[in-house]
């Protein structure tokens, strides 16, 4: 099994110092603050043995919940202060990017890093910035509900996906569809390039015609590795989701957690694979989302995993229906999906959180056991390949942070590597 060490990033601070600075997201004091930590993290989980180094990409989060605006130039930055960890944005935000520019500026970071990168691609679902960064396309976050606005957002990012993976692949880039053509205009080409002879000799071959026009262009450089960086998409809950990156050999990072729900998916990732040809075992190429919090005795553990990650969820993830993801046998009868009735407040306790195996918490035996379950896919007879951790650095002192992830590199990857 493969381990990744997932983190926001957050400033740190207390709810007092959120109130007291805000908005903290603009202290500079502080926002170093943040970056130190994660840099002390990242070379801590190099060491440690962990693969991969990850964080979101989010814009305008004043409350300094969630403050990674530029992940790609972040893992530079990391990259230059580690030796074999790898790095994965979970996930640029497609429709509120433009595909040409993600896809050389991947490049460029597979480069920089000699192939420490992996891709990681969404759609967006915060729509206080990605209606503000997405506003020329126009596309606005994506409520995934079946509605008009979602089916929209669904179209704009599959064909930036198909874009940036045109761009990593051909010499030679020509594009018409729904929201981007290449060349601009596409059917008339870019004229009045001055250096019209210089491109003809030198450029992609059918850059540019006889005419001088410009009827493609070369996206450069190439990646690093070949033909371009394996990707991630998070945070993976429904089947659509499961069918299309099986399809396309995308690594889904899998947020439901229920035991039996958890092995239908991977199952459904496996069929769906096998009929595209990718003959895998069970749990190949899937990755599993979960919180972890150790502690000298069980209750210890829990109180870390609620003043952490648990109130992660509560405070913030909650608005935004991230406890669909954490439904139990018998709910349906309660809050039915059709018609759809999400999981009221009073049901977002922290028993719910344990139970359905999302949050482990424990001693290193009792979460070793927890991690053994679901490496072997609740069942025993498949092989997890990615076990992701959402570790909440800036909700907890930077010595505790150190301690647990030394705990897990200590009891647990040694295990299951």
């Amino acid at each position: 099994m493969k381990f990744q060490l997932f983190v926001l990033p957050t400033i740190p601070g207390s709810l007092e110092d959120r109130e007291r600075l805000r908005p903290i997201g603009r202290n500079r004091e502080r926002y170093q603050a943040m970056l130190e930590e994660v840099r002390q993290l990242a070379v801590i989980a190099d060491e440690a043995g962990f693969d991969c180094f990850s964080t979101t990409d989010h814009h305008f989060h004043s409350e300094g919940y969630e403050a990674s605006v530029a992940p790609l130039i972040l893992y530079a930055d990391l990259a230059a202060r580690t030796k074999r960890i790898s790095f994965a944005p979970l996930a640029i935000v497609l429709p509120a990017n433009n595909p040409i520019r993600v896809a050389e500026e991947m490049a460029v970071l597979d480069h920089l890093t000699k192939g420490r990168v992996h891709a990681g691609f969404a759609r967006g679902y915060q729509q206080r910035w990605v209606n503000v960064l997405g506003q020329n396309v126009p596309v606005e976050a994506a409520p995934m509900d079946g509605s008009d606005v979602d089916k929209h957002n669904r179209r704009v990012h599959e064909e930036c996906v198909d874009i940036i993976y045109k761009a990593w692949k051909s010499e030679l880039l020509q594009y018409d569809g729904e929201f981007y053509q290449v060349p601009y205009p596409y059917e008339g080409g870019v004229h009045g390039w001055p250096a019209a002879d210089w491109t003809r000799k030198y450029g992609a071959p059918g850059e540019i015609d006889d005419d001088g026009v410009i009827r493609g262009v070369s996206v450069i450089p190439a990646p690093y590795q070949e033909p371009y960086p394996g990707a991630f998409q998070p945070f993976s809950v429904s089947e659509s989701t499961i069918r299309h990156t099986a399809k396309v050999g995308v690594t889904p990072i899998i947020l439901i957690a229920h035991p039996p729900e958890f092995r239908r998916l991977c199952e459904l990732y496996q069929d769906v694979a096998a009929e595209n040809g990718r003959n895998l075992g069970l749990g190949q190429g899937v990755g599993a989302f979960r919180g972890v919090a150790f502690g000298d005795t069980e209750q210890e553990a829990v109180d870390l995993l609620e003043r952490t990650n648990y109130f992660g969820f509560q405070v913030y993830f909650s608005g935004f229906g991230f406890w669909e993801a954490f439904r139990l046998p018998g709910d349906e009868k309660k809050y039915p999906k059709d018609p759809y009735t999400p999981l009221p407040p009073e049901e977002w306790t922290l028993d719910r959180f344990r139970k359905t195996k999302y949050g482990i918490a424990g001693t290193v035996d009792q979460v070793k056991r927890e991690i053994e379950a679901l490496a072997g896919i609740h069942g025993g007879d498949g092989e997890l390949e990615w076990f992701s951790w959402f570790f909440d650095q800036g909700l907890m002192p930077l010595d505790e942070a150190k301690r647990q992830i030394e705990l897990f590199a200590e009891h647990i990857i040694p295990e299951f590597r």
